[in-house]
């Protein structure tokens, strides 16, 4: 499923682990001005079924990824993605399908023992939710400490986003899929087979519970053509913490095989 708006040259969006397509919405008003957007749910996640291949392994999403990029007649287009969509975003650029590539706060450039606590929190996270009913989670979230305690490992300004959505995916939380299972019981570290020849954009929130802001710099290392960007007092999923300054870096990461 997925859905598709705007005009310009193609910028597909990719979602995190355990979201859906609905997490870039604060950003299409302003994204569909300059591109023609496409934004699918990947595959177990939203309205998109399971993949026969559950292993979890990022490059199994970049496969779908690429068919249905093939099956929409998109012919490389630009890329951006945040946390595991980040990473896909990487290796859909090392594969040399799309002009370039923008990745927030990308998972895969960690050590182990921060994967295994991301991993875990995760976990702890989706148990706790399914714990909670939703009308307890309701009344929790209208209070701004206990929002924060309910939401504050992803969002760097949980008291911005509205709180039905809030309450949406934390339901959805409790209530995981085999993709989401299944990326969680694999290490995902980036492997790509060649260097990426595209021009790479990198924004990592500062306020990063799951996956701090200090990874970037192992991404580096790895990736040294990168451009990498501090988004102030965003959290994991930057893009309702401060839409209008993820808007901007995506659309010059977007631009710059136009400059």
């Amino acid at each position: 499923m997925h859905d598709r708006s705007g005009s310009g040259e193609p910028l597909v969006l990719l979602h995190g682990l355990g979201h859906n397509r609905r997490a870039w919405r604060a950003l299409i008003p302003e994204l569909t001005i300059h591109r023609d957007v496409v934004v699918p749910d990947l595959p177990g996640h939203g309205d998109s079924p399971d993949l026969p291949d559950r292993s979890g392994d990022y490059r199994v999403f970049a496969d779908a990824i690429e068919h249905f990029m093939a099956s929409q007649g998109l012919d490389r287009p630009h890329v951006a993605g945040n946390s595991l969509g980040g990473l896909i975003a990487l290796e859909l650029a090392a594969r040399g399908s799309v002009r370039t590539a923008t990745a927030l706060s990308p998972i895969g450039f960690w050590n182990r023992s921060e994967r295994a606590y991301s991993h875990g929190a995760l976990r702890a996270a989706s148990r706790l939710s399914a714990a909670i009913p939703a009308a307890t989670q309701n009344r929790v979230l209208n209070n701004p400490t206990g929002r924060a305690v309910l939401v504050g490992l992803i969002f760097g300004r949980p008291s911005r986003h509205d709180r039905a959505e809030l309450l949406t995916e934390l339901v959805a939380l409790g209530h995981p899929r085999e993709a989401f299972l299944g990326v969680l019981g694999t290490p995902n570290d980036y492997r790509p087979v060649t260097r990426p020849a595209v021009p790479l954009t990198i924004g990592w929130g500062t306020r990063d519970l799951l996956l701090p802001r200090r990874q970037s710099r192992r991404l580096l290392r790895v990736l040294p053509q990168a451009r990498v960007f501090p988004l102030p007092g965003c959290g994991h999923v930057p893009m309702a913490d401060d839409p209008d300054t993820v808007a901007e870096l995506i659309l010059a990461g977007s631009a710059t095989v136009c400059a």
